[in-house]
């Protein structure tokens, strides 16, 4: 038997509403970080985890790939995944 298929949806603290699915993964958390390259530029990198302890290990590792790639300062965000119809997902 298949594991039912759903839309996860997490929103994040300035607004942005990323879904993703149909998906059966057990994903509980989604992660974030927005680097700033220079004065100009940011750079976005995010993904989703199947508990708030992995997606912790991301933000630890953050520190030391801000130091190795020079950037001028990031911002890091964990949030809860919510289960979220389809219709929802372009709201």
């Amino acid at each position: 038997m298949s594991k039912r298929k759903r839309y996860l949806t997490a929103v994040m603290a300035d607004g942005y509403k990323k879904t993703i699915g149909p998906t059966s993964a057990q994903f509980t958390h989604f992660w974030r970080i927005v680097a700033a390259l220079n004065e100009q530029r940011t750079e976005v990198f995010w993904g989703h985890t199947k508990s708030l302890k992995e997606a912790k290990t991301k933000k630890e590792a953050t520190a030391d790939a801000a130091r190795q790639r020079g950037w001028l300062s990031y911002d890091f965000e964990v949030v809860e995944l919510v289960e979220t119809n389809r219709s929802d997902e372009s709201s």
